[in-house]
């Protein structure tokens, strides 16, 4: 998983304003906060998940200061950067593990057993549940059936 596809995932350079190269690239727009414009392009990119825009919202952060940030052009905060950032990631490695986006995208949106029937894209507001979501496309890249 590469910085530059998260990266594009949140716009790329156009909507960040810079080009995201390394970890510290990342981590530095982080502190800063992405516009809010980032939060638009995951959103349209999930848009074949039958996902409510108000159910992105809330893993990233209150749906009603997201929205009042986008309607003002303001940029997020660092928090919901940093989760804004693990979903885009999390969307990346899905289809590093599936060499599919449309299959990535169906995984993080059915029900998944070995996440207790939880739907992987449901627990990427935590940092813990992002790990569980980690380690079973760990156990799908490596062919052990999840």
């Amino acid at each position: 998983m590469s910085v530059l596809a998260v990266a594009e995932k949140l716009g790329g350079r156009k909507v960040i304003g810079r080009e995201l190269r390394t970890d510290a690239d990342l981590i530095a727009a982080v502190r800063e906060g992405f516009p809010s414009r980032s939060l638009e392009m995951v959103f349209e990119e999930l848009a074949d998940l039958a996902l409510s825009q108000s159910q992105l919202y809330a893993t990233v952060g209150n749906t009603r200061t997201l929205l009042r940030k986008r309607a003002n052009k303001q940029r997020l905060s660092s928090d919901e950067s940093d989760r804004l950032a693990r979903v885009a990631r999390m969307m990346v490695r899905a289809e590093d593990a599936f060499g599919d986006r449309d299959k990535a995208h169906r995984w993080l949106a059915r029900p998944n057993r070995a996440l207790g029937s939880n739907r992987p894209f449901e627990l990427l507001d935590s940092d813990a549940g992002s790990q569980s979501v980690e380690q079973v496309l760990g156990r799908i890249e490596h062919g052990v059936f999840s």
